[in-house]
């Protein structure tokens, strides 16, 4: 299906049902499946086949999905996590270990600071953060022989930076360091990072991919565009896996993919749930219709919010004189996504008030489904974060995250406007 338009691969990608089977991917809930022959079972422990014998490791209904999202992509294979956050950790796993480091960018989802600031360090794996808006010389001093891994997102959670995909792809390609983005609030319908020189995507799919919040999950991508073949800055591609009988991930066709499922995903065990990839799959086949909804939405929320007097300041990449216009224009010319952050003037206790006297609008803690939604990342998803770490993930005190959703747009600014006049 490579060759059909992204709205097509949304609603056909990923599952294709033989004559008199299912229409769409029934839901395999099952954590086991039988084999008839005991030479099947052994290659299948050996990767020698394909195919399902525990989902722990890989189930039918996940498979759809994580075909769907690798179609979408241009992927080669998508690995169902349990998480957006197991996605994240277990990609760092699969290419770092002690002794390593990995670059991030400082503005990240306040969940991913976290676990590159504070767990990974725990577990020997060094992170060196950079700011996304930083030259290319200042990021590339973070990077020496240990580095495993450079990781960004699309569009920066809740600072709403858009990513300059070419000087981080040419820092990655120079130093030949695996460059992976979070491709979460932009998907794959307003932004393809393959496009633009990234090596895995990931995502946090109980968001748009979803679209309705029923549904945890995450999604690895491996894009096929890296050659982990003789690179020794990653020797556990080019050695043998003795777990494996002998096997080396770099002369596979899949090198990271594999050994992220077979290794990572085997020892770890933080696979997607049959159910939750059912809901993800059948929840994605109205993604480019949603997208284009929440980004003209936003597009309009962004301008009523610009000239209101009670609005300090306002980031969606729409708007004509935002710091990251042009980055938009450039990497994301067909939409900029349902999500923008703004500040009130004033203090943090009218960042409260304006958020319950809101109606439509709910606050809490998630993002980019089909409802309007409202949060204050300072004292909620970044509250274990620094003064200090607030100002390099770019926010402020007085930030309120908002995810447009596609209610009409004329409701959701009636909604702002008699709560901002309660401030």
């Amino acid at each position: 299906m490579k060759n059909y338009k992204i709205d097509t691969l949304c609603v056909q990608a990923g599952y294709e049902p033989k004559s008199g089977e299912a229409r769409i991917p029934p839901i395999a809930q099952s954590t086991t499946f039988f084999y008839g022959k005991t030479q099947d079972m052994a290659d299948l422990f050996d990767l020698k086949s394909e195919g399902y014998f525990y989902s722990r490791l890989a189930n039918p209904t996940v498979a759809a999905f994580e075909g769907k999202v690798a179609a979408l992509e241009g992927g080669l294979c998508g690995i169902g996590c349990a998480s957006g956050m197991s996605a994240t950790s277990l990609t760092v796993f699969t290419v770092a270990g002690a002794g390593d480091n990995v670059v991030v960018s400082s503005a990240i989802y306040g969940g991913s600071y976290n676990l590159f600031s504070t767990t990974l360090p725990k577990l020997g794996i060094e992170c060196r953060f950079f700011d996304p808006d930083a030259p290319a010389e200042e990021i590339e001093k973070l990077i020496d022989d240990k580095t495993k891994l450079i990781f960004t997102e699309t569009i920066a959670n809740p600072a709403i930076i858009v990513l300059d995909f070419d000087k981080i792809a040419k820092i990655a390609d120079k130093y030949g360091v695996l460059f992976a983005v979070d491709n979460t609030l932009a998907t794959p319908v307003l932004c393809r990072p393959k496009e633009f020189g990234a090596h895995i995507i990931i995502h946090s799919s109980s968001k748009y991919l979803d679209g309705h919040a029923a549904a945890l999950g995450g999604v690895i991508v491996d894009l096929g565009t890296f050659d982990f073949k003789g690179n020794s800055r990653y020797k556990s591609f080019n050695e043998p896996d003795e777990s494996y009988h002998g096997l080396v991930y770099a002369d596979l066709p899949v090198a990271f993919g594999t050994k992220c499922r077979a290794q990572m995903m085997r020892d770890f065990g933080a696979i997607m749930s049959p159910q939750n990839g059912f809901i993800s799959y059948i929840g994605s086949d109205t993604l480019a219709l949603r997208m284009e909804r929440h980004s003209e939405n936003a597009k309009k929320v962004a301008a009523y919010l610009k000239k209101h007097p009670k609005i300090e300041w306002i980031n969606h990449p729409s708007l004509p004189d935002n710091k990251y216009n042009k980055l938009a224009q450039k990497y994301l010319p067909d939409g900029q996504g349902g999500m923008l952050s703004f500040g009130i003037k004033g203090s943090v206790e009218k960042c409260a008030s304006f958020m319950e006297a809101l109606k439509l609008i709910t606050q809490e803690t998630h993002v980019a489904d089909v409802r309007s939604c409202v949060l204050h990342p300072a004292s909620t998803t970044h509250r274990q974060l620094s003064e200090e770490d607030l100002k390099k993930a770019g926010v402020p005190h007085n930030l309120i995250r908002l995810s447009v959703g596609i209610e009409n747009a004329a409701d959701i600014i009636a909604d702002l406007e008699q709560a901002l006049a309660k401030v």
